[in-house]
């Protein structure tokens, strides 16, 4: 098989999944218990249907070919040897089809009844898994009928005219593709102590599929589906879970007909529950992102012993691009999508960033704060966890020493905004304006003040960091940073400017979260006329407000019309890191998400700033300073982030430009 595989990959007949995505399904078919005829024409049906939406894997449930109430009838030859010649004609049907189909069925093998799954392909029937655990409690009677995994000692059995590899150590392999591997187990496989997917994930398995027949009960939905969620988060693994529907016996039960696909933690889709007809559900898993997020924790999943795996090939599915994903792909990856969930995401951040800063002020023994103010989100926030550290320790708003320093951008808005917020609290409050002590430094180095260049910004923003620092240490306080996460992924900061502080609490916060975390902060914390200031400055554009405002007052630098969006950088930063996206994949998921609100030639434009800024930026992020992380993507070198300050981005671009298929169209 080694040599074959090598064969393949020297003329170039392997086949790639494009950007990384599988399409699976979980199908529930219609059946008649102990009618074999009927099920495997419905099976077929389904099979059917799913390779016309370019299904590359699909899972039935638990001894759908037969039926699972089937009772006392397992034990009756009628019924087994119908399953067997079913299964003969299933796997005929498959014929030209590179779809993979995983049936249950009961099989007999030297005199013992097994319960297990048949995995098929374009007519073969690849291999044989038993099932290990057979429940044997309450409504469950397995025990009486079949007979667990382990007593198997065959290693092949005889189906029509094939040998065919049976047993648990099987894991299937893609030929040209290893690293396209699953494993396949049955129902109380999952509920077990130790489920059988978990050592097939050591051994490579990056797709589990669950045959059940699980009935329902009351809240035994959701324990359900946490199980799924979690076994794919443990096993970094798409989990493809199919079970059967209300077409079983009702005598004394009733199924549901239960369809799960997760992905690492994640339900992708589900089916509602309780129907009678036949059911597909599908989506697409992205092997690319589980292969880095196992990359990332590899060196902690050590395999425990060797089990011994036989390998099993197939031929994987021909290359295909579909024009939209089988899954919602979030144009917002960092905010929640429903109202309850952002409520405990926005309270939880806040008391994360407020437990960060009172620890270093306890440390410190500083219990005086330092916050420059300008009136726009990230300083506001800033400002809210510096109050909310004061109530926790029992301090007076008056250790916040709120600093405002208007400059040659600041306009009426932003400051009347600032002043209002700071005395609302009774913080101590100290305006300093720089525009004088700017226009002496200008003199000093020799610089045009009518030259509104980088040098005339960077100016206004190191003055300020100067005044911050040195009242800090007149006061003995602490300077509290006010960048967020998105400022620091794009260097859009004045290197020891506001670039530096004593500790930055909103380090680890994406632009898009600060303005749904001062919301939730002014909805429900903040008193009436807090939250009526709150609500102006989230309506304000956003700027460094350093080019003189226009001649009406309002704000000319708008930082989006720079860099382009927020909410696009920030999904570029999410995917990139969480899911180890590249350039190609990142433009086809933005493409994806939003394409009803920007073009491809737009977002393609923002990707390339998105990488010249984050490679060329790096050195700011190699020496910023403390603070907290609170989701999965952090920039901090002393954490999750550690990049040479000289890596070349050109490898990046040059996949931008020379891949045909992101040309703008």
């Amino acid at each position: 098989m080694i040599w074959y595989d090598c064969y393949r990959k020297a003329v170039g007949l392997v086949i790639t999944m494009k950007y990384g995505f599988v399409r699976v399904a979980a199908a529930s078919p219609e059946l008649r218990v102990a009618d074999v005829n009927f099920n495997t024409g419905k099976i077929i049906e389904l099979i059917d249907e799913a390779s016309k939406n370019h299904v590359e894997f699909i899972v039935f449930p638990e001894l759908c070919v037969t039926g699972y109430t089937c009772g006392d009838l397992f034990m009756k030859e009628t019924l087994i040897e119908a399953a067997k010649e079913a299964l003969i004609k299933i796997a005929q049907a498959t014929a030209g089809s590179s779809m993979v189909s995983v049936i249950g069925l009961p099989l007999n093998i030297s005199g013992r009844l097994y319960d297990c799954a048949a995995v098929l392909q374009n007519r073969k029937i690849l291999g044989i898994v038993p099932k290990s655990y057979l429940p044997n409690y309450s409504e469950f009677y397995e025990g009486r009928w079949f007979t667990a995994a382990d007593q198997l000692d065959e290693k092949e059995i005889c189906l029509g005219d094939s040998i065919v590899p049976a047993g648990t150590d099987l894991i299937f392999a893609a030929r040209g593709r290893e690293e396209l591997k699953f494993g396949v187990e049955i129902c109380e496989d999952l509920w077990s102590l130790v489920p059988p997917s978990c050592y097939q994930a050591q051994a490579g398995a990056v797709l589990l599929f669950n045959l059940s027949a699980s009935n329902e009960l009351v809240c035994k939905a959701d324990f359900r589906r946490d199980l799924v969620k979690s076994q794919s988060s443990r096993c970094v693994a798409g989990y493809v879970y199919s079970s059967a529907n209300c077409c079983e016996s009702s005598t004394d039960l009733v199924f549901g007909g239960h369809l799960l696909i997760a992905e690492n933690g994640n339900v992708l889709k589900e089916s509602e529950r309780f129907f009678f007809e036949n059911k597909l559900v599908t989506a697409d898993i992205d092997m690319d992102r589980l292969s880095y997020n196992r990359r990332i924790i590899g060196p902690s999943r050590r395999k425990t012993g060797d089990r011994g795996f036989r390998v099993v090939y197939f031929d994987p599915a021909d290359e295909y691009l579909p024009d939209t994903l089988h899954r919602s792909i979030n144009k917002n990856p960092f905010i929640p999508l429903n109202d309850a969930d952002m409520d405990l995401r926005c309270k939880e951040i806040l008391s994360m960033q407020t437990c960060g800063l009172i620890k270093r002020i306890s440390h410190t023994k500083s219990e005086k704060l330092v916050i420059g103010i300008s009136g726009g989100l990230d300083s506001t926030l800033a400002f809210i966890v510096a109050t909310r550290a004061m109530e926790k320790l029992g301090l007076p708003y008056s250790n916040v020493h709120a600093i405002t320093m208007p400059g040659f951008g600041t306009t009426d808005r932003t400051y009347d905004n600032a002043l209002s917020l700071i005395k609302e609290y009774n913080a101590t409050l100290k305006v300093v304006d720089i525009k004088d002590a700017c226009l002496k430094h200008f003199e000093d180095i020799g610089h045009d003040k009518d030259v509104h260049d980088i040098t005339y910004e960077n100016v206004q923003a190191r003055e300020r960091t100067q005044i911050l620092m040195d009242y800090a240490n007149k006061i003995s306080g602490l300077v509290i940073g006010t960048g967020d996460l998105s400022e620091l992924a794009l260097g859009w900061c004045t290197y020891n400017g506001d670039h530096m502080s004593m500790y930055g609490v909103n380090a680890g916060i994406p632009k898009t979260l600060v303005r749904y975390i001062i919301r939730w902060y002014a909805d429900n914390e903040a008193g009436e006329e807090v939250a009526r200031i709150l609500h102006d400055i989230l309506d304000t554009p956003v700027s460094p407000e350093l080019l003189p405002p226009s001649k009406s007052g309002q704000i000319t630098q708008k930082t989006e019309e720079v860099l382009g969006p927020y909410e696009v950088h920030d999904f570029f930063l999410f995917y990139m890191q969480s899911w180890g996206a590249g350039p190609a994949k990142l433009l086809y998921l933005a493409r994806q998400a939003f394409k009803d609100q920007y073009s491809p030639e737009q977002l393609k434009n923002w990707l390339v700033i998105f990488f010249k800024r984050f490679f060329s930026q790096q050195f700011k992020r190699s020496c910023m300073p403390d603070g907290p992380k609170v989701g999965t993507v952090s920039l901090s070198p002393r954490g999750d982030w550690k990049m040479p300050s000289d890596a070349a981005v050109d490898l990046w671009l040059s996949e931008l430009e020379n891949n045909s298929s992101l040309r703008s169209e």
